[in-house]
């Protein structure tokens, strides 16, 4: 067999790149959704009024693979992708989280969500691409 310069090991590394980085994409997925979850659930206003299921609740992390909640903000239930995690808001018993977000001709907006996707994306994109990029670099 002729030395081919290391190209036949090159092209292996390279065919188990993706994979390998799709595999370790997905804890990292979640953890970095959990992150954002975390900051919305502190800037979301509680409702001293109900002892109801309240917002804060409501904001749930679904991992690839999964079913959204039904009624969930924004989309509703749908079945997420498998390089995806999804950050939604509000069930069956909590349906008025956009009222809350955007507000009403009655009531102020007081924004939760997307302000608190803008605070944590930085961090949870940063440690995203670093377990791809420890994928990348475990390829055998």
């Amino acid at each position: 067999m002729a030395d081919d310069g290391g190209l036949a090991r090159f092209q292996q590394r390279m065919e188990a790149i993706p994979r390998a980085a799709r595999q370790a994409v997905k804890p990292a997925l979640v953890k970095a959704a959990n992150g954002v979850a975390e900051i919305q659930r502190g800037l979301a206003p509680d409702d001293p009024a109900t002892s109801a299921p309240d917002l804060k609740s409501s904001i749930v992390v679904t991992g690839p693979g999964e079913a959204t909640p039904a009624y969930s903000q924004p989309g509703g239930s749908v079945i997420v992708q498998p390089n995806q995690a999804l950050i939604t808001v509000g069930n069956t018993d909590v349906r008025y989280p956009h009222l809350q977000e955007y507000g009403t001709s009655h009531h102020a907006a007081q924004p939760f969500f997307w302000p608190g996707f803008r605070l944590g994306r930085k961090r949870a994109m940063s440690s995203i691409k670093r377990a791809i990029g420890k994928a990348i670099r475990e390829a055998k």
